[in-house]
C-alpha cells in the first residue's frame, strides 16, 4: 500500500492515478477528499497533517508514503511526528515533495527555514528517503484561468524573465518510480522543464492552445503584490517575487533529473496547456484526461 498525502492537489491527483492505473495499491489523503475525487480502485481516507493522530487509520497496511502538505501551510505541520506515525504504522519508505528554494532561497523563512526543517526531519526519520525538488509548475497558470475565460488577457510581472517550470505530472511520473522502485534512497532530485519560458510566452501558448490570441499584460511588482497577498502570507510573497523577477542562475538551470529517471524529457509548457485547454475554456476537465 502507498499513501499519497496532499492528493487533491496538482502533483497528488495526477500520483494517485498513476499508481492505481499500474495497478498499486493506494490509499488517497487529504483533508477534504471524497470519493468523487479519487479513480477506481484507490481508496481515500480524510485527514489532516497537522493532526498526525488522524493519519493512523491511512497508514493501516502501508509501506511507503509520499509526503507533501497539499498546500495546507508546511509550517503549520510537525514532520517528525507525522513521520513518527508513519514507521510506527510499518512505512518503509517517503517520498519527499519539497521546494527548489530550499538551497537556492535559504534565506528565507518559507523556503529555506521552513522546507529545510521538514527536508531535516526526513532525513533523520530512519526511512529509506527520497527527496523531489521541483521549481515552479506549469500549473501555475491555472491563476490565469479566469482573466483568460473573461478577457482573453493574461496579467503577470516580470514578462520576458524565463524560468524552466515543471509539469506536474512529471513530478507524479518520477515520484511513481521513486515509491516503487530502488535506487532513489538517500538521493534529492531536482524537477524542471525542457527550458525556460517566460510569462509572455507562456500567456501565447495558452492563446494557440485555445486558437485565439490572449492579451499580455505586465504588473508592476507592487501590483503582483497586492495580489498575490491575498492568498499567500507576506513571506511567502517576497521570496515568490525574487524567484519570478531575479532568479539565480540555479533557478535558471534546466535539470537533466526527469530525463534520467523516466527516460524521456519532461514536458514543455504546451504540451500542459494544450492538456488542460478546458480550463482556459471554462469548461470541466474531464478526470484521467490529463
Amino acid at each position: 500500500m502507498i499513501v499519497v498525502t496532499g492528493a487533491t492537489g496538482n502533483v497528488g491527483v495526477e500520483l494517485v492515478r498513476v499508481l492505481a492505473e499500474s495497478g498499486e495499491r493506494v490509499t488517497a489523503v487529504s483533508r477534504g477528499i471524497s470519493g468523487a475525487d479519487v479513480p477506481e480502485g484507490a481508496r481515500h481516507r480524510r485527514a489532516d497533517l497537522a493532526d498526525p493522530e488522524s493519519l493512523r487509520p491511512a497508514f493501516d497496511a502501508a509501506q511507503a508514503l509520499f509526503l507533501h502538505d497539499g498546500g495546507a501551510g508546511a509550517h503549520l505541520l510537525s514532520p517528525r511526528d507525522i513521520l513518527d506515525v508513519a514507521k510506527g504504522a510499518g512505512v518503509e519508505r517517503v517520498v519527499l515533495l519539497s521546494s527548489l528554494g530550499v538551497v537556492t532561497r535559504p534565506e528565507s523563512a518559507s523556503h529555506g527555514g521552513t522546507g529545510r526543517a521538514i527536508e531535516d526531519a526526513v532525513r533523520q526519520s530512519g526511512l529509506n528517503w527520497t527527496i523531489l525538488r521541483p521549481g515552479g509548475f506549469h500549473s501555475n497558470a491555472f491563476a490565469w484561468a479566469e482573466s483568460v475565460r473573461t478577457r482573453r488577457t493574461v496579467a503577470a510581472p516580470f514578462g520576458d524573465v524565463g524560468l524552466p517550470t515543471v509539469d506536474p505530472a512529471d513530478i507524479a511520473a518520477v515520484a511513481a518510480v521513486a515509491l516503487r522502485e530502488d535506487g532513489h534512497s538517500g538521493a534529492v532530485h531536482e524537477l524542471t522543464g525542457p527550458a525556460p519560458t517566460t510569462p509572455r510566452e507562456r500567456a501565447e501558448a495558452i492563446g494557440a492552445a485555445l486558437g485565439e490570441p490572449v492579451r499580455f499584460v505586465e504588473q508592476s511588482r507592487d501590483e503582483a503584490r497586492a495580489q498575490l497577498l491575498a492568498f499567500m502570507p507576506e513571506p511567502v510573497v517576497e521570496t515568490t517575487l525574487d524567484i519570478l523577477g531575479e532568479p539565480t542562475p540555479a533557478e535558471r538551470r534546466v535539470s537533466p533529473d526527469v530525463q534520467r529517471i523516466l527516460g524521456r524529457a519532461p514536458r514543455g509548457f504546451t504540451d500542459w496547456a494544450l492538456r488542460h485547454v478546458a480550463v482556459f475554456r471554462g469548461e470541466p476537465e474531464v478526470v484521467g484526461q490529463r
